[in-house]
Parts: structure tokens; sequence; C-alpha cells
């Protein structure tokens, strides 16, 4: 029975150029009207798998499914689904309005729901006039791209891809050449017209930031793998390994020895924890968000050390702490009070802030792929 809510399943979708693997056996569905990010550093097979989406590219080995259908072998200018590169790739002898009508004009009068062609022009009309103001681009009608800035660009280049009233927009790095002010804008607004629209957009990214500002849900990918999936508060707050925890903001990752359900030990001290499940006795990593370790007096921490550098980050100051454990564990700290270089201080932290993982396997061992349909 096809769930109806699965409008794409990636099953066991392999890829190989050559002799060389970039897509490992990868399993995603992805729901109607979701934000799905596929995050991770360059060379993990997030564009691969884009690309196989879009029918840029055909599996080695798997099945890509549109609502229950296999999409093997159909062209992408049959998919419902259109792209966005980060290459604008815009035609710059073409005005911004005949660039967003540019799809429009290749299609017949009864491709667009209307019988002729006076209907097809007016019908081209209001959905260009529609997508200009949706991406704020009202009034630039007759002006050339090359007139543009790089985000007005991107701006022509969403709405050319959303004119044909896609079923699913695929983004890859869109948001990669814009400077900062103008990205972080832009995912406010990309997330806007996903939510005005209601159509399902995938969006590629190396920008962790980016995928928990505008992300449903978030596949976190490495080495061909999918690492984790789930929604963003989740991928932050509850790492599955320490790829994810090291990759997905920042953490301190040390080892530790789990005694009993709720209780860890790590630098010769036994903390609570709210963890469970763990055999006695397991080693363990432990991550703790460097936002999550409060600074006290030397005399009440749960962990000493002395400052040993600091670094003024805006909204925050980012402080190196030597612990004065046998190993000397350097953490660092994010707090809004600064500590002078050369102080000892005290650590404090909460048990619902230690997260406990199982031990990552060996360099030569391969990582466990995770999928959401093993949740579902």
């Amino acid at each position: 029975m096809i769930d109806e809510t699965r409008l794409i399943e990636i099953k066991g979708v392999s890829k190989s150029f050559g002799d060389t693997q970039v897509l490992h056996d990868v399993d995603l569905y992805i729901r109607k009207c979701e934000f799905v990010t596929l995050l991770g550093p360059s060379g993990c097979g997030k564009t691969t798998l884009l690309r196989i989406l879009g029918g840029f590219e055909m599996p080695t080995s798997g099945e890509v499914l549109f609502e229950g259908k296999d999409m093997t072998g159909i062209p992408p200018y049959k998919r419902r689904i259109n792209t966005v590169f980060q290459k604008y790739a815009l035609f710059n002898h073409l005005n911004v309005f005949d660039n967003i009508a540019f799809g429009l004009n290749l299609k017949t009068p009864e491709q667009l729901g209307v019988k002729t062609k006076k209907e097809k022009k007016a019908e081209i009309e209001r959905r260009v006039t529609r997508m200009l103001k949706l991406v704020k681009m009202e009034g630039y009608e007759k002006r050339s791209t090359n007139a543009l800035s790089g985000g007005q660009q991107q701006r022509i280049a969403i709405a050319r891809a959303l004119v044909n009233e896609p079923e699913v927009l695929l983004l890859d790095e869109p948001l990669g050449a814009l400077d900062l002010k103008l990205r972080k804008e832009m995912q406010l607004e990309l997330k806007a017209m996903q939510q005005q629209l209601g159509i399902t957009f995938i969006y590629v990214t190396h920008d962790q930031e980016e995928a928990l500002t505008m992300s449903d849900t978030i596949a976190v990918m490495n080495g061909g793998r999918i690492q984790q999936i789930g929604d963003p508060k989740r991928i932050y707050d509850e790492p599955k390994n320490a790829f994810v925890a090291d990759f997905i903001g920042e953490s301190n990752i040390i080892d530790g020895v789990m005694l009993q359900d709720e209780l860890v030990e790590f630098c010769g001290v036994e903390f609570q924890c709210v963890d469970e499940g763990f055999g006695a006795r397991e080693p363990v990593d432990v991550v703790i968000r460097p936002e999550d370790i409060m600074i006290v007096g030397e005399d009440v921490g749960m962990l000493t050390g002395v400052v040993e550098s600091v670094i003024f980050k805006g909204v925050h100051y980012e402080m190196m702490i030597r612990g004065n454990d046998p190993d000397g564990i350097r953490w660092k700290v994010h707090s809004t009070t600064m500590q002078p270089v050369g102080t000892r201080v005290g650590m404090t932290i909460v048990p619902y802030n230690i997260h406990i993982m199982h031990k990552a396997r060996t360099a030569d061992a391969e990582p466990v792929a995770e999928s959401r349909n093993k949740e579902a």
C-alpha cells in the first residue's frame, strides 16, 4: 500500500563513476510539502543524489519512486521537478521577463491549461507576474540580467524554476555565491516561499547553519552514506555519532565510561546524565556543546581548569580552558561573560546537556547508513 504522504522514495540507491563509488545503498523518503536538506562536506555524495532525483544521473543500482512510480529512465524535462543550480545559467540575451517565461513559451496552450495562443500569452503574463511578486522583483521585467546583482540573479533563477509549477524544487547550493548578509536574508525568504507555495524543496548545502535555519528535515551525509536523519533540533541535540556531533555546530567530544543507566564517568568524575541502554562499564563518546558548559567558581565546579585563550565572537566569548584532569583536556566554552586568560575556573554541566554515544567504529570499518524508512 502506498503511503500518500511520501512523495519521493529512494530505495537502496548506489552510484559509481568508474571504480569510485560515491553513493552506498541510500534509503530515504521525502514527504509532500517538506523542506529537506542534504547536508555534508564536499565529496559526500549529496549533489550526486540530487542529480539522480532530477534525472541528470542514473543510479548504478536501486530505484527512485515518485508517488509510487519508478522514475528510472524518465528525462528531466518529463519530471514534475525543477532544479536551481549554484551557477544560475540565466540567458544574458533575454530580459528578466523572458528569462522567467522561457520554459512556459516552449509549452503548448493545452499544456498550460488554456486553448488559444492569445490565452497562452495571458497565462504566461499571469504566472511570470506572480513569480516576480513572490521573489520581490516586481518592476524588473524589462531589465537585462547583466544589470542585476548576484542576489537578484539568484531570485530570477528561482522564479524561472518555480514558474513551471513543479511539485518538487531541487536547489544545489544556490546561496553559495552570495555574501553573508544576503545569504542569511535569502535563507528566510526561501523558507517563506516554500511555505507559501506548499511544494517540496530538496536543498543541498555544506553549511550547517543554513540547514538548521530552513529545514523541516536534515539528512547528514558523509562518505556516500546518510549518517543521521531528523529535524534540526534532534540532529543538533542528539547526534548519533562523532561525525554528526562535530559537523553540526561545535562540540566537545570526550572519552567516557558508562557506569550504569543515567551515570557516566569522564575526566575522573562521575556525572548524572539522561541516557540509558548502554552496557555496564561500556566505553562511550561523551558530547557536550560549548554553550552548555557553565563557568562557576573553582571551588564549586564539577571540573576545574585554567583559561588559555579568549576570542570575542559578537554574541558570546569563546574560551579554551585546559582541564586539571590527568589528560589535560582542552574544553571549548561559549559564554556571555568573559574570564581573562590565566583565570582558574570551575565548570558545571547539567545532566540533560550531556549526550552519550556509542563509540565510533574503527577507521577501516564501514559506517552504518541510516534510513528514515526504518524509523517509520
